[in-house]
Parts: C-alpha cells; sequence; structure tokens
C-alpha cells in the first residue's frame, strides 16, 4: 500500500507512521510491486531502451511515458508515482536527482556510477557455496551476471542475499583497506549495498558467523 500524508510525504502503511493520518490512497500492493519491476528493470538493464546517462540516470517523465505505452493497465502512472516508489523504497536502492532517477546498484549495463567512497566499513561480506570458494579464493572476485561486484554490509546480509540462491551460503569477508591499497575502490550504493569492480584474491578470506559474536 502506497500513500502520502499532506504534511509528511509518502509512506508504505496503513497510516501515516509519524501522525497517524490515513493521507491520500496512490497504489495498492500488487500496483506497487508491479510498477517496482518495471522501474527496475529499466534502470537496472535498459528496458525500452530509454536515453540514460553515463551514471544510470533516466527522465521520470519519459519513463512515465515509456511505461505508459507499452502496458494499457498503468493509465493512471504519473511522475509522483515513480518519486514515492523511489523514496519509500526500504533498501534504499534509488536515487531522485532533479526530475531524474536511478537505480543504486544491480545493474547489468556498464555504467559509471560515482559512488561515495567515504566511511566504508572496514570489512564487507559476500555469499558464496563451497564449491564456488575455492575459486574465488585463488582468482579474486569477479562480477557475473550483473557489472559490479555487491558486497553486503553485515554477514547476515550477506546470508540472506545468499539463501537466495543455495540454502547454506558459505560468507567470505572482505579486507576494504587492503581491497583500497590494490586500486579496486568500494563504493556505498544502499543502505546495506557496496560495488567494486573486483576484489583481489588476497583482500578474501572465509569466514564463519560465531567470529562475528565473538
Amino acid at each position: 500500500m502506497m500513500r502520502e500524508c499532506e504534511d509528511h510525504g509518502y509512506f508504505r502503511e496503513e497510516e501515516c507512521p509519524i501522525c497517524g493520518n490515513e493521507g491520500k490512497f496512490l497504489m495498492n500492493d500488487f500496483e506497487v510491486d508491479r510498477l517496482g519491476r518495471t522501474v527496475a528493470a529499466i534502470l537496472r538493464h535498459g528496458k525500452f531502451d530509454l536515453p540514460m546517462d553515463e551514471q544510470g540516470f533516466v527522465s521520470i517523465r519519459k519513463m512515465v511515458g515509456a511505461i505508459k505505452d507499452n502496458s494499457r493497465r498503468m493509465h493512471w502512472l504519473r511522475p509522483h508515482h515513480i518519486i514515492a516508489l523511489a523514496e519509500t523504497d526500504p533498501k534504499g536502492r534509488y536515487q531522485i536527482s532533479g526530475d531524474m532517477v536511478r537505480a543504486m546498484y544491480g545493474h547489468t549495463i556498464p555504467l559509471n556510477l560515482n559512488l561515495s567512497t567515504d566511511n566504508i566499513p572496514d570489512e564487507l561480506y559476500y555469499p558464496t557455496t563451497p564449491e564456488e570458494a575455492e575459486i574465488i579464493l585463488e582468482v579474486g572476485l569477479r562480477p557475473s551476471d550483473r557489472s559490479m561486484v555487491h558486497l553486503s554490509l553485515t554477514y547476515q546480509d550477506a546470508y540472506n542475499a545468499g539463501s537466495v540462491r543455495v540454502e547454506s551460503p558459505l560468507i567470505l569477508a572482505i579486507d576494504v583497506d587492503k581491497c583500497f591499497d590494490y586500486g579496486y575502490d568500494i563504493g556505498k550504493a544502499g543502505k546495506t549495498v557496496f560495488l567494486c569492480k573486483a576484489v583481489p584474491a588476497d583482500c578474501l578470506r572465509i569466514i564463519h558467523e560465531e567470529e562475528i559474536n565473538e
């Protein structure tokens, strides 16, 4: 459910989390999910071939037009629906700049995202399998189905991400300072996601949950 409070902006609950007012209805859960998938496909994978600058920004108005042109059921769509989706995304996956919007990570198309490299944690994490870990620890970490390597803020974040693919993922820890020393800068892309072009093998080690809790 997407609604808008006159005083506190967009929210994804039955009532405004700040003042408790019901606010104005914008989208139901189905519409939020459908729009989210379409926006992700446009910003991450180039769906509809909309003009995109080198940092991944696309015109919100052109996006609205393309979505409506390709789906009669989305005839109600307006720019504020895209803005509401981006501003309330729980993972911080989108960024609004003026009348433009971009995805912060998950791209399969090469971009220069120009992410901040300030205040990156000393250690980040990556989920894999025991079989893949042997290869990664030998040759390093490279992008596979995405244009950049995606790293997680915490052990649990990495475990949750890996659990989508395998039942019990093995987690690798990344030595961030050493990665920077090798010339592979890491940028913050979302609340719990960081991006890097590659991670050298010397910056990686297997880590277990009990080590985190010590």
